[in-house]
């Protein structure tokens, strides 16, 4: 290793929190789907920054959209009007569902505003409702409220007790959710592709009962979009797959390329439960990440890349599934668009994604035995070809 990368290493074992299992690399420069590490190698990166950098490294209509506003203003709060955030606010709801935004900094404080709205209405209606009905598998976050509606037991035993009302369902069992939503019901939420359990779509039948038990009992549908957003799966937003409208969805991760942003989005009939005072944020809905947002989400919306992705993931998927039918090592392979996850039979995703960094190659462990695939939504079919031939030519020596 070299001896800038040394001096970090050194320092983040000294001075950082231990709360992340690390691979032996330090990036310092990225360009479009190409990363550089400290010592000046090159990285093809299939992971954008799990899901965040949509338009790959230093686009150069988000580069410009935070200088520019860098240089003429950086933070107010949201005691005042800001003219990014209303414009944010516009794009989102114009292409997606009508309603009304809020702007927090990550996918967990957009989720937990989600659920905080969800019992604020119905507390408003003069019977207030605390159950929450999620999937088993889900990822919601990490906050104490988001953690307890995470469907991964193991995630939630070190900091019991989390928070009650919580009740988590078969992913794949749509009568068990429609039993479980009741009139003491605040909300159901789902992800609609389970991006940190190892890629697992939602199938429509579960999507079509979550939509009919709200309807019928009168709870809110939280749709989680943090990893599914901005494009990944073929749409601009999953839930357009699905025919089923909800009455929140959650966003973060690709929606300002990097720049921490979350939102989440209110159906008109619900947007007026909370009140000022209610919820807030000191950091969310500022002018360089809205600036930033308003840059990424047009450039994917302009430059067709929800279409780009649903047909090179179809290709990805195919691919994949094809080169990897004499690997023993592999089970199947999974996923929408440029969302996939290649499941293995033992838990060795951990040296398959250090097989594939020393060969210049970025995937991710996303479980013991699954291997993900996030690509910037701006890259070609020849480097995911590359990209998955490194991948499959590891995991075949893996099988010896």
């Amino acid at each position: 290793m070299d001896e800038r990368y040394r001096l970090i290493e050194s320092l983040d074992a000294e001075y950082v929190l231990q709360t992340f299992n690390r691979l032996p690399v330090a990036f310092v420069r990225g360009e479009g789907t190409c990363l550089w590490d400290t010592a000046g190698r090159e990285y093809l990166d299939l992971v954008s920054g799990l899901g965040v950098t949509v338009l790959g490294h230093c686009h150069p209509a988000v580069t410009e959209a935070v200088c520019g506003q860098a240089a003429r203003l950086v933070h107010t709060t949201n005691l005042y009007y800001v003219e990014p955030q209303a414009r944010l606010a516009r794009l989102l709801v114009k292409n997606s569902f009508p309603g009304r935004c809020f702007f927090a900094n990550s996918g967990a404080e957009a989720n937990e505003g989600a659920l905080k709205l969800a019992r604020k209405y119905h507390y408003l209606k003069g019977r207030p409702r605390g159950k929450v009905v999620c999937l088993e598998g889900a990822f919601h976050g990490r906050t104490l409220a988001t953690l307890s509606a995470t469907g991964q037991p193991a995630k939630r035993e070190p900091f019991k007790p989390v928070m009650p009302g919580f009740e988590h369902v078969p992913l794949e069992d749509p009568g068990a959710l429609r039993d479980a939503v009741d009139d003491e019901t605040a909300a159901v939420m789902l992800e609609l592709i389970q991006g940190e359990s190892g890629v697992r779509p939602v199938s429509a039948e579960v999507v079509e009962a979550a939509r009919e038990a709200c309807d019928r009992t009168g709870a809110l549908l939280i749709i989680d979009e943090v990893q599914t957003g901005l494009g990944r799966t073929g749409k601009l937003f999953a839930f357009q797959h699905y025919g089923v409208i909800p009455d929140v969805m959650t966003l973060a991760k690709g929606i300002a390329n990097g720049v921490p942003t979350a939102a989440f989005i209110v159906a008109t009939q619900y947007a007026d439960a909370l009140s000022p005072g209610d919820h807030g944020s000191t950091f969310g809905g500022g002018f360089l990440a809205c600036s930033a947002a308003l840059a990424t989400v047009q450039t994917v919306i302009d430059d067709g890349l929800p279409e780009k992705a649903g047909t090179l993931g179809g290709m990805l998927l195919e691919r994949l599934r094809s080169m990897t039918e004499g690997v023993g090592l592999v089970k199947g392979v999974r996923g929408r668009g440029l969302m996939l996850a290649v499941q293995l039979e033992r838990d060795v995703s951990w040296q398959a994604v250090k097989g594939c960094l020393e060969r210049g190659v970025l995937v991710n462990n996303v479980t013991p035995d699954a291997v993900r695939l996030l690509p910037p939504l701006i890259v070609e079919e020849e480097e995911l070809v590359r990209g998955a031939q490194v991948l499959v030519d590891v995991l075949e020596g893996l099988d010896e």
